[in-house]
């Protein structure tokens, strides 16, 4: 429609824009300098979630340390392949790892810990690594954009058995279902979302073939994540 009018009436994309919006009587709102640069930071702060991907990747792939995760999971039955598709890593175990790594460039811990990949210190003198010694899972939202992780505890000791980021201004555990980036299309194509629990359990079926599958990423499923689905299917498999 756009292209259609720009070049029938030789109009720019804002003209165009506008002519359409009074059509629909669609009120169009500029963005202020100071939303603009609210955008532009929240990207630089997606992209260090971006980069602790690779990280934690590094870490499983090409780290001795990572051994321990790697058995792990192909003992799990997960193939390198949904390694890769679920961006799975290996957070090391050490207290300060990741946070080293993004100081040396020269990220500054208020973005680190606003993001959710370090934890303040109950001392609050300093800060340490959220994720250590832990299988690390991805999450990303609808869009595909990363917006947090989870964890796996490798050590039977170590507690709670599976961590979360925070809450942050990408990462909301309630308005989340892990999974759905990759299982949207095959729950629009089959008309039917499979709901399961964990990150484990959506990974295994979708190597198997089962592409619908997603998780509420515990045992809580509330009314904003099923509305999620409603728009994708009325059919769902508890």
């Amino acid at each position: 429609m756009f292209k259609f009018l720009m070049k029938k009436e030789g109009w720019d994309f804002p003209q165009t824009l506008k002519y359409l919006a009074d059509r629909a009587g669609i009120e169009i709102v500029s963005i202020s300098p100071q939303q603009q640069a609210q955008q532009e930071e929240n990207e630089s702060l997606r992209s260090l979630l971006e980069d602790a991907v690779n990280f934690f990747r590094h870490h499983l792939l090409s780290n001795p340390d990572g051994a321990a995760a790697l058995k792990y999971l192909k003992g799990r039955g997960v193939s390198s392949s949904s390694m890769e598709t679920f961006e799975i890593g290996y957070a090391p175990s050490s207290w300060d790892a990741c946070l080293t790594y993004f100081k040396q460039k020269n990220v500054q811990e208020s973005d680190l810990l606003q993001v959710g990949l370090i934890s303040e210190r109950p001392s609050g003198e300093g800060f340490y690594d959220r994720f250590r010694n832990r299988i690390v899972f991805p999450i990303r939202d609808s869009q595909g954009k990363i917006s947090g992780f989870g964890a796996r505890a490798l050590d039977p000791d170590d507690v709670p058995k599976y961590l979360n980021s925070p809450q942050t201004i990408f990462f909301d555990k309630g308005h989340t279902l892990y999974g759905l980036h990759l299982a949207r299309k095959s729950i629009r194509a089959q008309n039917q979302a499979v709901i399961v629990e964990g990150y484990m359990d959506v990974i295994i079926p979708h190597q198997l073939g089962f592409t619908n599958t997603i998780s509420p990423m515990g045992t809580a499923l509330n009314e904003y994540q099923i509305r999620q689905i409603k728009k994708l299917s009325g059919r769902i498999i508890l």
